[in-house]
């Protein structure tokens, strides 16, 4: 099998190749949505120092409890590509312990 353009390796051989890009960019978004929920926080703060008793705070919660729902969602989409990941290697994933190094 030939090497393809640009020197990469074709697919049969780059074993995880996928699964760590795909783990990359669950936590690239990961840390996008946690900034957010942070420039939210500034924002509320911000916006309610000035404008007192006009300042929508429902509209602001709700706001808050979706990118809460989108952090929850990313956080079971890591544990089902991590268990996925775990198979396909052939462990169980119940049953992997991380040492603490």
């Amino acid at each position: 099998m030939a090497i393809a353009r640009g020197g990469e390796i074709p697919h049969p051989f780059r074993m995880g190749t996928i699964e760590s890009e795909a783990r990359k960019a669950l936590n690239r978004l990961r840390r996008s949505v946690e900034k957010s929920r942070r420039e939210l926080h500034a924002l509320v703060g911000a916006i309610r120092s000035a404008e007192g008793d006009d300042f929508p705070a429902t509209d602001y919660a709700g706001a808050e409890a979706r990118i809460e729902e989108i952090l929850a969602f990313l956080e079971e989409e890591g544990q089902r590509l991590e268990a996925k990941i775990l198979l396909a290697g052939g462990l169980e994933p119940g049953r992997v312990r991380r040492s603490s190094s």
